[in-house]
């Protein structure tokens, strides 16, 4: 709102004044003026005016203080939201297919998640993952097939309902707020599992802690690095406490120095009694750290089996890894 307003108080007596003074010497000062205006704009201050003007105000202004843990308490998760029984299968997928006009985006998918595991999904670009992750938690419902969470049906259930029975997500993209801090970011996740704002407030400072990031938690969000947004979006997955999350391309974007914060805040989660399924391209990450992997290829299941199994492949180093692995591979084993 206040941007228009500072707009119209500054640009429109100021370009009348001009028209006014110097319209007969200057005629069409005023569009001279607008036009200087709007580049400086760009240039200068993109978001605006009155944002840059807050954000330089905000640099000088001491950081809020945290909110204090004495007697605070994070609820505990539902009775059936805990861990029942490890090893057992929490995400079951059969026979999953979808089609985008006559583009089979998943072709008879089936996949089995264990409860604890810590599951990666591979394959070229094309191949359905990021579709897979899109029908498992609403936002796609697939044309044929089955899927279950917990021996809960989650076909035809919308995004929200399959978050509350503990499915989170992270995206390719983050989405952040950059104008809020880092905790009410995460907040926006908790309120799923919340029943009023301070709980909310308290499970997000929980999950910034279990990631890491409990030091930056006052910080505005449009002020992290590439790792930091990473850690703070696992961080709001995780604030509603879910029992399996959806990692989808955690790595992309960071340099090698980044991958061990996010690898072991990965692990971590896991050692808690979060289920991971997890999408990368990054795979001498990979087989450090996931337990499985399934391949796709143009919506097809390849190849399922551990790390050491997959990549010795014939069938995904021709689909995916490619020669330069398949040497290596050998190498390796010499």
């Amino acid at each position: 709102m206040w941007g228009p307003v500072i707009g119209a108080v500054v640009l429109v007596p100021l370009a009348e004044g001009l028209n006014a003074r110097l319209g007969d010497v200057l005629p069409g000062i005023q569009g001279v003026v607008y036009g200087i205006a709007i580049i400086a704009i760009i240039l200068l201050a993109p978001e605006g005016v009155y944002w840059r003007i807050r954000d330089r105000l905000a640099r000088h202004l001491p950081e809020p203080v945290p909110m204090p843990a004495a007697g605070a308490t994070v609820p505990a998760m539902p009775r059936d939201m805990r861990s029942q029984k490890a090893g057992k299968d929490l995400l079951v997928l059969r026979d999953v297919s979808i089609a985008f006009g006559g583009l089979r985006a998943l072709d008879g998918v089936d996949l089995s998640v264990p409860e604890g595991g810590l599951y990666g999904i591979i394959g070229p670009n094309g191949a359905g993952k990021t579709t897979l992750f899109n029908v498992i938690n609403g936002f796609l419902s697939p044309d044929s097939g089955k899927i279950t969470f917990a021996g809960e049906n989650l076909v035809g259930l919308q995004p929200n309902r399959i978050c509350r029975l503990g499915v989170g997500r992270t995206f390719q993209v983050v989405r952040a707020f950059p104008r809020m801090s880092v905790l009410e970011n995460v907040t926006v996740g908790a309120f799923v599992g919340a029943a009023d704002d301070l709980t909310a407030r308290r499970m997000a400072a929980f999950a910034l802690d279990r990631v890491g990031l409990g030091a930056r938690a006052n910080v505005l969000a449009g002020g992290l690095t590439n790792r930091e947004l990473r850690l703070m979006e696992l961080a709001r997955a995780l604030a509603p406490q879910p029992r399996l999350i959806l990692l989808d391309e955690t790595l992309a974007g960071l340099g090698h120095d980044d991958l061990d914060g996010i690898l072991s805040a990965i692990r971590q989660v896991r050692a808690e009694g979060v289920t991971v399924l997890i999408i990368e391209h990054t795979m001498q990450a990979m087989v450090q750290l996931v337990d499985h992997f399934d391949v796709l290829d143009h919506g097809r299941r390849i190849a399922s089996g551990t790390p050491e199994t997959v990549v010795r492949n014939s069938e995904v180093i021709e689909a995916y890894l490619g020669k330069k692995w398949a040497e290596q591979v050998v190498v390796a084993a010499k």
